[in-house]
């Protein structure tokens, strides 16, 4: 995990409080950036990719601290950070908003200093590895995209090897006249549709072909896609032979 702290932004719009804790935690080795005011505040998170904990008092004009952990969380779901709050008077239902707002600690002022920066460090070791665990689970959703990229390649090769050369000999008589949008289908294709058109399961088509069942299922699915079909009811009515279908009154 990264050794290097991380950049803390105090805000407060009295200036002497922003000060003294910005001075006070800098002398412990933190990199501070100091706003009295909420919006501006807003603007330096967005602009200073370093930032990782907020400090703010609760009660300040344009957005409060609640308020400002919530605009921040809204513009940035993807970007880990803390939160703490502080007060001159705290009020119970506060307390239950700034935990719902996932702030993480939450101080009455006058503020001491020594609680402040035993709160920063706890809460860099949990953005730290809140960071670390991002990148793993961006990793593994990468390695998942490039097996499943992989799986698609294989599955289109192995359909392939199936279908084997374009044979551009004559067709046999049963696969000769077929009509669109069967005539994107492989003769293997086409057997799975005439049997699903003769109202044969899933089953029953894989013994008579000598396939498996789970086989049947994803020939259907492929033929569903080559002929737009939204289901194999569909496909059936389509596939049963011009006796079958209901005729029209004349």
């Amino acid at each position: 995990m990264d050794s290097q702290p991380c950049t803390l932004l105090v805000v407060d719009d009295d200036e002497a409080i922003v000060v003294e804790l910005q001075e006070f935690l800098e002398s412990c080795g933190y990199r501070c950036v100091g706003c009295t005011s909420s919006l501006d505040a807003l603007r330096r998170f967005h602009e200073d990719l370093d930032i990782g904990i907020l400090l703010c008092d609760l009660h300040m004009p344009e957005l409060d601290g609640i308020a400002l952990v919530q605009e921040i969380e809204r513009q940035s779901a993807s970007r880990a950070f803390e939160a703490i709050i502080f007060t001159g008077q705290a009020e119970p239902r506060d307390v239950i908003e700034a935990m719902r707002a996932g702030v993480a600690d939450y101080y009455q002022k006058p503020i001491d200093p020594e609680h402040v920066l035993r709160a920063v460090r706890r809460l860099e070791e949990r953005l730290q590895q809140r960071r670390h665990d991002n990148v793993e689970l961006a990793l593994l959703n990468s390695k998942l995209r490039t097996l499943a990229e992989s799986i698609d390649e294989l599955y289109h090769d192995i359909n392939k090897r199936r279908r084997g050369p374009v044979d551009h000999s004559p067709q046999p008589l049963e696969f000769q006249g077929v009509q669109p949008p069967f005539d994107k289908l492989s003769p293997r294709q086409l057997e799975v549709a005439k049997l699903v058109g003769k109202g044969m399961t899933n089953y029953q088509t894989a013994c008579e072909l000598g396939l498996t069942e789970n086989t049947v299922k994803l020939y259907v699915s492929q033929i569903l896609r080559l002929t737009h079909m939204h289901n194999r009811t569909q496909l059936a009515l389509a596939m049963a032979p011009p006796a079958r279908r209901p005729q029209m009154a004349h």
